[in-house]
């Protein structure tokens, strides 16, 4: 997919703290690309509950509908990130240990995105294009893990078949291929988001 390149610094910003992220998943998992789901989607299912929850929250105090229709559109993305998660958790199988980073990484995230999302929303979403954008990489890694025969290409799990209507003959690769698109479709999204409240901002300061 098309990288969305840093205009200005808090798109730099998010642009950093996003690849130190990726390091740590590359340095803990390697080619484990199962196992790094799992825990990458426990954290992304974090922005979108927060950042809808937020936005719900605002649209309450000020008693005004959601005229740009964010809040649902957060909330889906916040359950498709978890759907992606219960997904791999049955292709992964993590253990005690990762179940336990599970926790961690989203515990420490939860507090990390809700200080950034409410003073710094336009920052928060284009950090999470950036997230997205990696996902798609590391989904079509994965996916050549499992066409050059180095991951095993096994049935599709109950769960998946069902959320994606895959039919009965559907692999491990199917599955990589349909969360791969949700997650470029998640990345746009975003930086639309972020985008949209840039122009906001700067109308405003005008």
């Amino acid at each position: 997919m098309i990288h969305k390149k840093p205009i200005d610094f808090g798109d730099k910003c998010a642009l950093f703290f996003t690849m130190r992220l990726r390091w740590f998943a590359d340095t803990f998992f390697a080619k484990r690309y199962g196992h790094r789901a799992v825990v990458l989607e426990t954290v992304a299912g974090v922005p979108g509950m927060i950042a809808g929850m937020w936005n719900h929250l605002r649209s309450l105090r000020r008693m005004r509908p959601d005229d740009r229709g964010w809040i649902r559109q957060l909330l889906e993305e916040a359950e498709n990130e978890r759907m992606h998660l219960m997904i791999f958790i049955q292709i992964a199988k993590p253990n005690r240990f990762e179940r336990w980073m599970i926790i961690l990484a989203q515990f420490l995230f939860w507090h990390f995105y809700m200080f950034l999302y409410i003073f710094f929303p336009k920052v928060a979403h284009r950090m999470v294009g950036y997230f997205e954008e990696q996902a798609v990489i590391s989904y079509t890694e994965y996916l050549k893990e499992i066409d050059n025969g180095k991951t095993k290409n096994i049935p599709a799990p109950t769960i998946a078949k069902n959320y994606y209507g895959l039919n009965d003959k559907a692999t491990l690769r199917d599955v990589v291929i349909a969360v791969r698109e949700d997650e470029r479709g998640h990345a746009k999204v975003n930086h639309n988001m972020a985008d949209i409240l840039k122009r906001a901002k700067n109308v405003n300061n005008t």
